[in-house]
């Protein structure tokens, strides 16, 4: 599918959010990793973003030092945005891979361990929830909605 960037950053969020967390999936999907990488970026980038930009004002002050003026911060400025806009977008850069890989088609052998988990599925009784995921060509994020559903039917 052709997609913009902001639909593809959106993807990548959905993508994340419908990806159980349950460790046990860790020795069957590689994707879990990059899920788990992508949720701990996300979280904690913009804070660390914000810190850096902080300190590094702070410091190249001169004002820890007791020497500091106005000029020096200023003269600091530059510097302390592009590191704080380089870890902003970092987050933004896992959103993107993984609304790509959201958005991918299934190989042959994981469509047919999807399918078959829509059939388990369907046979346990969540039919209605279900209505959404009948692709004729399943994509990843197809495969972790079903995974969500079924983690969230054994609760």
């Amino acid at each position: 599918m052709n997609l913009s960037v902001v639909e593809i950053i959106k993807l990548g969020q959905k993508y994340i959010d419908f990806w159980p967390e349950k460790a046990e999936l860790a020795r069957y999907f590689a994707d879990y990793r990059a899920v788990q990488s992508a949720r701990f970026v996300c979280r904690t980038f913009p804070a660390l973003a914000l810190f850096s930009f902080i300190m590094q004002l702070y410091f190249s002050s001169g004002f820890f030092f007791g020497s500091g003026s106005i000029n020096n911060v200023l003269d600091a400025l530059p510097q302390a945005l592009v590191y704080g806009l380089f870890l902003l977008s970092i987050p933004v850069q896992a959103l993107v891979v993984l609304g790509v890989k959201a958005d991918k088609f299934l190989p042959p052998s994981l469509a047919s361990w999807y399918r078959s988990g829509l059939e388990k599925a369907k046979e346990q009784g969540s039919q209605n929830k279900l209505t959404d995921l009948t692709n004729a060509k399943p994509r990843y994020i197809d495969l972790a909605k079903l995974l969500q559903l079924t983690f969230a039917s054994r609760n």
